[in-house]
């Protein structure tokens, strides 16, 4: 913002500072004054008030006009006093907000790492100055994620463009090979891009918070995404197992369900080759609803546990398979919970796998009327 030049907080203070001690001064001679007019009948007191007087009156004593010009210097020295101390106080005082501004224009040209680290007692300044680190350490935090997803959304994306123009150049090159194989392999490949997209596309409108909120169960929810993936839990030999209570919430069914339905899907493709298990509840609290997804698999440490939810990474090797993943479906369960208001915590099983539990703020029971 263009603003026009004005005096600084420093010099402001300080002319404030000096403007009091001046003040003070004039109230003090003036009490002074008062004083003297009722008890004007002692000698002392008659004294003093022919000198109060002389300095305001020319042509009196020489004692008179001595009081005066001694009243003038007091109050001179009081604004020269004020105006080199409230200087000095007010650059002391001001010194955090300084090393708080420096950061500022740090952060502006592009240097997050800096911090302020303002050291001593609380107080407002380092109160300020506490935040002001705090949010410098999450912008620094989130732009690193940032260059890592369009890092990995670049690779993510070329690949399948790679392999396309690969094809291509095999066809080109060789006209009289069988289009029926290339025709299904650029099918898959481009498939894969498609799926790519879209879960981008989902991951931007939840991290906007696009979406307009209605009141659902959430175990209807966590009904029909196990519903829907009951078959593809079948045929690789899983059982899954629903329970728990009516969860009211307000949010995006369209939203929430895709979340319900990353998370179930998870745990269906990384768990153990054959007789695995899948168990999903949901449950009420005070103020909040619990959607758990549990799995049984192989053993995570809690280091690898903690990066399982950034974008494109994958707790398992990059196997392309028929139901392999675009290493979104955590971020995208991750940023829908957060724009409802929530949050969600992996924590390794010590048998194996994982257990996901997503809160979001409770509702009210929907009755209708």
């Amino acid at each position: 913002m263009d603003r026009p030049p004005g005096l600084s907080v420093r010099l402001k203070l300080t002319l404030s500072y000096a403007g009091f001690l001046v003040l003070a001064g004039v109230l003090l001679l003036g009490l002074w004054v008062v004083f003297l007019q009722f008890f004007s009948d002692a000698p002392i007191m008659k004294d003093a008030k022919l000198g109060i007087l002389g300095a305001f009156a020319p042509g009196r004593s020489s004692t008179q006009q001595a009081f005066g010009q001694v009243a003038t210097v007091m109050l001179a020295f009081l604004l020269v006093f004020g105006l080199l101390g409230g200087w000095l106080l007010a650059g002391r005082m001001l010194a955090p907000l300084a090393r708080i501004t420096d950061a500022t224009r740090m952060a502006a040209h592009g240097s997050l790492s800096h911090r302020v680290r303002l050291a001593g007692r609380r107080d407002e300044f380092r109160e300020l100055a506490d935040a002001f680190d705090t949010m410098l350490a999450r912008l620094e935090t989130q732009v690193a994620e940032q260059q890592r997803f369009a890092a990995n959304a670049s690779h993510e994306l070329r690949t399948p463009l790679a392999i396309t123009q690969a094809l291509l150049d095999v066809a080109h090159n060789d006209p009289s090979r069988s289009t029926g194989e290339l025709v299904e392999r650029l099918h898959f490949v481009n498939t894969r891009a498609i799926d790519l997209t879209e879960a981008l596309l989902l991951l931007s409108r939840a991290d906007q918070r696009s979406f307009t909120r209605e009141h659902l169960d959430l175990s209807l929810l966590a009904e029909e995404a196990t519903e829907t993936l009951l078959p593809l839990a079948e045929k690789r030999g899983l059982t899954i197992e629903t329970s728990g209570d009516i969860a009211p919430a307000n949010g995006s069914p369209a939203l929430l369900l895709q979340m319900t339905t990353n998370l179930v899907h998870n745990a269906i493709v990384h768990n153990l080759p054959d007789q695995g298990t899948v168990w999903v509840t949901t449950s009420v609290r005070p103020k909040t609803v619990v959607l758990t997804v549990e799995n049984t698999g192989k053993k995570f440490a809690a280091s690898v546990v903690a990066t399982l939810v950034e974008p494109f990474h994958r707790g398992t090797e990059r196997v392309r398979t028929d139901h392999a993943g675009v290493g979104l479906g955590l971020a995208i369960v991750k940023s829908i919970a957060e724009a409802h208001d929530g949050t969600l915590t992996l924590t390794p099983r010590a048998d194996g796998g994982l257990r996901i539990t997503v809160r979001l703020p409770a509702a009210p029971p929907h009755t209708d009327r």
